[in-house]
């Protein structure tokens, strides 16, 4: 089904007719012929293209969202979140020097390897600004940034070796450390009201991204290097087999480091601080399991600036944060292409809930390095807004990426302004273009008020793999220029959906 609709009237209406059950399409035997449409107006001029498209003779899906939300509840019961023992160790008894200049690499080093060799308990971060090259966590230490402190990380990139086991794009690697970075740690935690601080911009990380991508941003810079051959080539490495170990893509392959990479970690907690200034991904927890993100503040509009990207992990709880970035909000990802189905481990069972999101590429969005597969998605009272804000809820895959994608409920949600409220979106980069086809099944959106959109839906499945259980429920959208593309989607429904003030009928 498509439907193209330019609207430029003061009032409009769209109606559908069922069409008769003999009504089938003679191109693809045994699928009905999609509903019929017109457009009507009291005034002002109209237009309408349908293209001929069809629908499977499936009966709409009825009950797989009932009882949905008790999921939701049972993950946050069973997402661990650490406690830490009631000991503290003043960074400044280790000689740490608040002046932004004196490299505290070493003093962080010393104050954590002393936190965890005592049973754990606080890494206390006082007022004032330290500059530290990276930061590696360990088990049961709590690195507590009071109000007034600010870390100010290296921007030389030599301070980030020796290389560490790590993720990039979804592909593993021997690369940069992570600027704080914990591998195989249990029981960790970054809080207080203090500022992470990557001192990225566009003199420092930002122009390794190279030039623009698709119609972006160009961030190159004459006279720096770029990211651009080494991205292909570790992807020829993904493809190709190599043993990760040989994967060694540090200084010279300019693969901007993560700011924080929780890996293969257990119990993992990031509270209050204000991350800001990133050379690439905010937080990214990858293979972790109970993460818990709460009232965090990601702040930052360099390229590839997700906001929080949870990565193969279990049981992950995001509340009350606020993201404004440069690119995705939250992005859920589970691993790219041969990296993500050897692992083959999904990230599931994730509640996002009171987050507020402006700028960005997408609100809430899963992929695109989903090859491990995303199930059990809860979204609820969040708030998204801004001119520059792309997307309001997506889902982005192709044949390259593939992935089951699946059981992703989304309720009582605001839009204020956007340029498209929801996306899935099969062609993403490569397009269809592999052999691994995608699965996406079982959406529900309940309670969504959208004020402003350019454009209602841009969703469009495969004809060998159609969206499977497409849901609407007391969704509404204000203002709309266009309601877009709905394509390959077998068993959509709508109850109680308008769209400029007028009911939306299937």
């Amino acid at each position: 089904m498509r439907i193209n609709i330019f609207l430029q009237l003061p009032q409009w209406q769209i109606t559908r007719e069922q069409p008769p059950v003999t009504d089938y399409c003679p191109q693809y035997p045994g699928r009905r012929r999609f509903l019929s449409q017109s457009l009507t107006g009291l005034a002002g001029a109209a237009t309408l293209t349908s293209l001929p498209a069809c629908t499977r003779t499936a009966p709409a899906a009825s009950g797989f969202a009932d009882d949905a939300w008790s999921k939701a509840e049972q993950i946050r019961a069973q997402t661990v979140v650490p406690q830490f023992p009631a000991k503290v160790f003043d960074l400044r008894d280790f000689g740490a020097k608040a002046d932004g200049k004196t490299d505290n690499t070493a003093i962080f080093a010393a104050a954590i390897k002393a936190c965890h060799g005592a049973g754990g308990g606080q890494v206390l971060v006082p007022a004032g600004n330290y500059l530290s090259g990276p930061i590696h966590l360990l088990s049961n230490v709590n690195l507590h940034l009071a109000e007034g402190a600010r870390i100010l990380f290296s921007t030389d990139s030599k301070a980030y070796l020796p290389a560490v086991f790590t993720r990039w794009e979804g592909m593993e690697l021997m690369g940069y450390s992570p600027l704080i970075y914990a591998y195989g740690q249990t029981n960790i935690a970054i809080t207080g009201k203090g500022t992470l601080d990557g001192q990225a911009n566009r003199t420092t990380w930002w122009p390794w991204k190279g030039g623009a991508w698709k119609g972006g941003t160009d961030w190159s810079v004459p006279g720096f290097p770029t990211q651009d051959a080494a991205r292909d080539k570790l992807m020829q490495d993904m493809e190709q087999g190599v043993p990760v170990a040989e994967r060694l893509y540090a200084e010279g392959a300019n693969l901007r480091p993560p700011f924080i990479q929780p890996y293969a970690c257990k119990n993992v907690l990031i509270e209050g601080v204000t991350i800001t200034n990133a050379p690439f991904w905010l937080i990214n927890p990858v293979l972790c399991e109970n993460v818990t993100v709460d009232s965090v503040s990601c702040i930052s509009h360099g390229p590839n600036s997700d906001g929080c990207d949870p990565e193969s992990c279990k049981n992950v709880v995001i509340k009350n944060c606020l993201f404004d970035t440069g690119d995705d909000c939250i992005a859920i990802k589970s691993g790219r292409n041969a990296d993500g189905r050897r692992l083959n481990t999904p990230t599931e069972n994730i509640v996002i809930s009171h987050c507020k999101m402006r700028e960005g590429h997408g609100g809430v969005v899963i992929g695109s390095e989903i090859s491990g597969g995303v199930r059990n998605v809860f979204v609820e009272q969040c708030e998204m807004s801004s001119p520059h804000l792309d997307r309001g809820i997506r889902i982005k895959t192709n044949s390259v990426r593939g992935g089951v994608i699946e059981n992703f409920f989304i309720r009582d949600i605001t839009i204020g302004e956007v340029t498209t409220a929801i996306v899935i979106d099969f062609d993403y980069e490569e397009g269809d273009a592999g052999k691994f086809t995608p699965t996406v099944r079982n959406i529900d959106i309940r309670n969504l008020l959208c004020n402003n959109a350019k454009k209602v839906f841009q969703v469009r499945g495969y004809k060998r793999s159609p969206i499977q259980n497409l849901q609407l429920t007391n969704c509404h959208f204000k203002q709309v220029d266009d309601i877009g593309m709905l394509e390959q989607v077998e068993n959509f429904s709508a109850t109680n959906v308008t769209i400029k003030g007028v009911e939306f009928k299937v």
